[in-house]
């Protein structure tokens, strides 16, 4: 696989913030020319990645997320860094329903979210230095001329 374009985004952790994200990774995503479901599935996992980013990772707003973007031949990887709280037990945390602050109403999907609409989810985490989540999505579209430029 090789990457032809990445981009990133540094934001703070304001839940304002979320929409600009997933505007600006479906934007940068459009280059592989997705259909509208692809991106829409694109838009929802961000926005899942994001929101929890900030609203898991941080209990400060002037704390930043990080979200990097890498476009290869037929696919985009999503990154979303945060370096707050981390996830005790990551597998608890992907297990439907559960929510780390159930105070919030919460509905507990985030991961489940996004492991629906994306192709490949990962996350690591460790308690007191952040989560990252990467994501993979394959465009089914012809997206072999991308490497040329022009």
């Amino acid at each position: 696989m090789k990457m032809i374009n990445e981009m990133r985004l540094q934001i703070p952790g304001k839940s304002a913030n979320e929409g600009f994200a997933r505007a600006a990774v479906s934007a940068f995503a459009a280059q592989l020319d997705p259909t509208i479901d692809e991106l829409a599935d694109i838009k929802t996992a961000v926005s899942e990645a994001v929101t929890n980013a900030i609203i898991h990772g941080y209990d400060n707003p002037n704390e930043f997320v990080q979200v990097i973007t890498q476009i290869y031949d037929d696919c985009v990887a999503i990154e979303v860094i945060d370096h707050g709280r981390g996830i005790e037990d990551v597998e608890l945390a992907r297990q439907p329903l559960y929510t780390s602050k159930p105070e919030l109403e919460r509905s507990g999907m985030g991961f489940t979210v996004m492991e629906t609409f994306m192709d490949e989810v990962e996350v690591t985490s460790a308690p007191g230095q952040g989560t990252k989540v990467r994501m993979l999505k394959h465009i089914k579209n012809d997206a072999a001329e991308m490497g040329k430029d022009g």
